[in-house]
């Protein structure tokens, strides 16, 4: 391999490690907002984002489980957090289901929360008490604990 390797980012921008130098020829990767920069950039709502009433049905601080469903096709439900029990953080609003709305079978717009999982309830005693793991997660997605 000639030079070191890019990685992609979850936003699809390219970073080289500090350590290592890139290949010749590769495309040079800018920061988007310096840290100092990071305060005065306002708020935007994302165009993902739908304009409906729909209410909710989890409130902040309520326990869900991630519901153990096995979708044929897309699904932005991860395997590692199925049937697992964590906690409603935050209402992020109302946005489109991916997994009928990439498929063409309407949007379904229902509510989706920041659910936070104690890193012991998925991965056992063996995990740091003091790490977990945030993910935004579909109303379709949860059941009540």
């Amino acid at each position: 391999m000639v030079g070191a390797p890019l990685y992609t980012t979850c936003c699809g921008l390219l970073k080289q490690p500090d350590n290592q130098k890139p290949a010749k020829g590769s495309v040079k990767s800018s920061v988007a907002v310096r840290p100092g920069e990071a305060a005065r950039v306002p708020f935007r709502v994302p165009e993902v984002m739908l304009k409906v009433e729909v209410s909710p049905r989890f409130a902040r601080g309520q326990e869900v489980r991630a519901r153990n469903i096995h979708p044929a096709g897309h699904t932005r439900l991860p395997r590692y957090v199925r049937a697992h029990v964590g906690t409603i953080e935050r209402d992020r609003g109302v946005q489109a289901l991916p997994d009928t709305n990439v498929y063409g079978r309407g949007q379904n717009p229902q509510h989706v929360y920041s659910v936070r999982f104690a890193s012991h309830e998925l991965w056992g005693d063996a995990a740091s008490p003091r790490d977990s793991v945030h993910l935004d997660l579909w109303e379709d997605y949860l059941e009540p604990a």
